[in-house]
């Protein structure tokens, strides 16, 4: 299944980096934002059918669009990422409403292809 995807990470190296591994795996990166505020933006734009989200970002965090996202409706898969592999993150994502959560050097084609694909009883998945 082929997604469109939006990338949110303040840093540019990380976000070339994911949009090579989706593109690999046959994807269509249709965004890139490095803010909440830009994801929030594009979002309503393009639609995608999933974003990745980088928690920390500068003007918030990705819990915090997550919930932005859900609370106005976007039907858009959500999966944070961070280099924190703190596994509270977890905990945190799924009750974002996020459909799970990679620390940054878990972050390969397939990882994210389990997440982003809409599965029956996809879990919030975690490093450990």
């Amino acid at each position: 299944m082929v997604l469109s995807i939006l990338v949110v990470d303040d840093d540019t190296a990380v976000r070339g980096l994911i949009v090579r591994i989706l593109r690999a795996q046959g994807h269509a990166v249709v965004g890139e934002a490095g803010s909440v505020a830009e994801a929030l933006v594009l979002t309503a734009r393009l639609r995608p059918d999933a974003a990745l989200v980088d928690i920390g970002l500068p003007d918030g965090d990705g819990f915090e669009l997550t919930r932005a996202l859900r609370d106005r409706g976007d039907k858009v898969r959500v999966v944070l990422f961070s280099s924190d592999a703190d596994r509270t993150n977890v905990t945190a994502a799924e009750r974002a409403g996020a459909v799970g959560f990679l620390p940054k050097d878990e972050l390969s084609g397939t990882a994210l292809q389990l997440l982003l694909e809409p599965a029956e009883g996809a879990q919030v998945a975690g490093g450990g």
